[in-house]
This record gives C-alpha cells, sequence and structure tokens, in this order.
C-alpha cells in the first residue's frame, strides 16, 4: 500500500515539522511559530510540485517551472532555518517574498489576469502571512508591497504574451481553486486567531478570577476593590468597632513535644474552623500572628451589632477548642481570648505583602485582654460589658492591671441570656 506508505510519512513530517527549526530554550509560543512556518513551507512546496506538473502537462512549461524552482528554494531555506538562529527570520521573509513575485510572474507567464485565472489572488495570503507571524506594526510593509504588487500586475498586462494554449475550461476550473484555495486559507488563519483569541481570552479570564480569589483571601472584598481602582493609601477611621484576638495558652512548650508538621496541622485545623466562625457571623479576619488570631466586627461595613456578633464568635470559638481532640501525651489546647469594644483606625499599608489592619488604642486593650486573660475564658472590656449584657451572661472579674492601662474593671463572657417562649 505505498499510498498509504506516503500519506503517514506526510502526517508524520508535518506532525514533527516545528523539531526542525527548535531550540533547547525557546519559548512554547516561539516554538509555535516555528511549527506553523515549517509545515505551511512543506505544504507550500508540495502543493507548488503538484500544480507545477499540472502546467506541465498542460503544455505551459514556464509557469511549471516557476513553480518548481519555488518548491526547491523552499528546501534550502528550512535548512537553514535548523542550523542557525537566524534561519526564521530568513524563511518568513523569503516566503512571504515568493506569496508576491510568484503569483505576479504566473500572471505574466499566462497572458494576464483573465488568463492566469486571477492567479494573483494568492498574494492576498503575504500580508496575512506577515500579520500571523510578524504582528500588526511589521506586517504594514508587506500590505503595501501586495498593493504594489497588484499595480505592477496591471502595468504588466499589457505586455503579457497571448495565451492560446489553456482552454477556456482550464482557465475557468482554475479560476474557482484559485478563488476557494485563497478563500479557505484566509478563513483558516482568521479561524486560527479568534480560535486562540478565545483561548486566550479564558485563560486570562480564569488567571483573573485566581488573582481575585487570591485577593480576597488576604484583603476584604471593598477594600480589594478600592485597590484596583485606585493606588491611593486606604485609610479610614471607625468609631465602634470590637476587636477580638484569641491566643493559645502554654503553646512554646507544647510545639516542644510536637513535631513541626503536627504544629501547623492542629494549627490550621483550628484556624480554618475560626475562619468559617468569622464568616459565619460577619467578622472580618485580620491576621494571625504565628499561635495568635485576630478578627474585628464593624470593618470594613460598620454595624450596630459588633459586640454582639463578636461575642457570638467568641463563645463558638471556646466551645470548639473544648471540644477539639486531645493532642499528644494527653495535652490538650487551651485559648486565652480578648475582646474590646472602641473607635480604630483601619487600613492598608506597604506595597508587597500588604495586609488589612487595625491601628489603635483599642486594639492594644483587646490585645491586653487576651495577654492578662486566663485560659479558657473569654476576657472582655467595660467598653464590650456595657454592649451585650442585656443580651449575654457576664461574670466580673473584677479589677486587674493591665500593662500601659493601669486598673482595669473585667469580665468573663460565659454565654447568651435565653429568652424564654411566650406563651
Amino acid at each position: 500500500m505505498p499510498s498509504v506508505r506516503l500519506e503517514q510519512s506526510l502526517d508524520y513530517l508535518m506532525s514533527h515539522a516545528g523539531d526542525i527549526g527548535a531550540q533547547g530554550n525557546e519559548t512554547p509560543e516561539v516554538r509555535l511559530q516555528h511549527t506553523l512556518l515549517i509545515a505551511n513551507t512543506l505544504r507550500f512546496g508540495l502543493v507548488s510540485i503538484a500544480v507545477g506538473l499540472i502546467y506541465w502537462l498542460s503544455g505551459e512549461p514556464l509557469t511549471s517551472a516557476v513553480l518548481l524552482i519555488y518548491a526547491l528554494l523552499s528546501l534550502p531555506s528550512i535548512v537553514m532555518l535548523r542550523r542557525t538562529h537566524k534561519g526564521f527570520r530568513i524563511v518568513i521573509f523569503s516566503q512571504l517574498t515568493a506569496l508576491l513575485l510568484i503569483p505576479l510572474m504566473m500572471t505574466f507567464t499566462l497572458g494576464g489576469f483573465v488568463a492566469s485565472s486571477v492567479v494573483i489572488v494568492w498574494a492576498l495570503l503575504c500580508p496575512l502571512t506577515a500579520l500571523v507571524y510578524l504582528g500588526t506594526r511589521p506586517s504594514w510593509p508587506w500590505l503595501f508591497a501586495f498593493i504594489a504588487t497588484i499595480v505592477l500586475a496591471t502595468l504588466l498586462q499589457s505586455y503579457a504574451p497571448p495565451n492560446h494554449i489553456l482552454s477556456a475550461t482550464f482557465v475557468e476550473c482554475a479560476f474557482v481553486i484559485n478563488m476557494c484555495a485563497v478563500a479557505g486559507i484566509a478563513f483558516s488563519m482568521l479561524y486560527y486567531f479568534i480560535q486562540q483569541r478565545g483561548l486566550t481570552l479564558d485563560l486570562l479570564r480564569v488567571e483573573r478570577e485566581k488573582s481575585e480569589n487570591l485577593l480576597l483571601n488576604v484583603l476584604p472584598q471593598e477594600i480589594a476593590a478600592k485597590l484596583k481602582d485606585d493606588d491611593r493609601i486606604i485609610a479610614d477611621h471607625f468609631d465602634a468597632v470590637t476587636v477580638l484576638f484569641a491566643d493559645v495558652a502554654n503553646f512554646t512548650p507544647l510545639s516542644a513535644i510536637l513535631s513541626a508538621a503536627d504544629v501547623v496541622d492542629v494549627l490550621n485545623q483550628i484556624f480554618s474552623y475560626f475562619d468559617a466562625l468569622a464568616e459565619k457571623y460577619g467578622l472580618e479576619k485580620i491576621k494571625t500572628i504565628g499561635d495568635c488570631y485576630m478578627a474585628a466586627a464593624g470593618v470594613p461595613n460598620t454595624r450596630s451589632d459588633h459586640a454582639q456578633a463578636t461575642a457570638q464568635m467568641a463563645l463558638a470559638m471556646s466551645d470548639y477548642v473544648c471540644k477539639h481532640p486531645a493532642l499528644t501525651d494527653g495535652k490538650r489546647m487551651d485559648f486565652r481570648i480578648g475582646i474590646h469594644s472602641g473607635p480604630v483606625v483601619a487600613g492598608v499599608i506597604g506595597r508587597k505583602k500588604f495586609i488589612y489592619d487595625l491601628w489603635g488604642d483599642s486594639v492594644n486593650t483587646a490585645s491586653r485582654m487576651e495577654s492578662h486573660g486566663v485560659p479558657g475564658k473569654i476576657q472582655i472590656t467595660q467598653e464590650t460589658y456595657s454592649l451585650i449584657s442585656d443580651t449575654f451572661i457576664c461574670e466580673p472579674r473584677g479589677k486587674v492591671m493591665v500593662k500601659g492601662k493601669g486598673e482595669m474593671e473585667t469580665w468573663y463572657l460565659v454565654g447568651e441570656r435565653k429568652v424564654a417562649n411566650e406563651i
């Protein structure tokens, strides 16, 4: 089956055409250009040989010679592409030039536009091919060269020798073939680019979604939107915010008996659950510092129930930690939780690895409530107590000496008040 073997050989040659001019350090885009260029050069060469033989058998040896010479000259350009890094540009230049000169010479040798079956239309592929391989700006000269070729072909028509060899049927069939072939190739180029544009837009859309999701994992949605629209410094003052700090009690000795992987795994489990609670109760997770977790209610969007929402989350956090299974050697993890309500300044700092952070005395006070608290307890200040005492059960702890603040009246948050069912 010689024909089957020939077809398989051609398919193999086309599929591995890009390997001819491949370099070890080239990008996928460059390799794709090489593949398309070599494959198209081989295709045009084979088509030129076939059409050249047809014209030879039809009694047009001069036209046939033009096509066969092009096919023979294409081979050295492919060899050059393999042997030199600059061969890529040379092959493109030679192919674009051939797309102009060959239709021009065929038009002249066959006797003009009509007698040549408007073969000059193949020159249209020159600026289109330049657009594919060279881009927008470098393709303009080739468009002007195409226009000049058409003008030149028009001027040379009167000097072309009359053709009395080709039959009218042959001319008409060749006209149909030329128009359909050029239209098909032009359509395939546009189809390819539209397809690639669609794929590129899809990839950009996916990457944009990934970037936005990563940004939303770092910043609140409102702040992320501001950053995308404006480069100015983001800083806002909030009069009523409740800040929560939660820290693992005796974390240093606990981490000493656990492997690094176990430490990270346990903290990841607990803090991931805290993240879910923050989303449930509408708090904004600010950051984690080591084994410390910080969240706040009332930023970046104000809310009147900021203290109540924070209290609910703190109770849910404490309940989860109490029910968390014991760790290695019977050790368990206890948290100190501190809460304070008051004004804060919130904003984004830095240009790299930026975070949405809070500043002010309220933040420091909430941190002190945690650090001066008792493991397994939720310590709150008088400011927070005055906001939640009607709906939450709080036990007075009394006055506590707080570093940098002096004596402060504090309470322990115990639970929510049960509302009696109305009969």
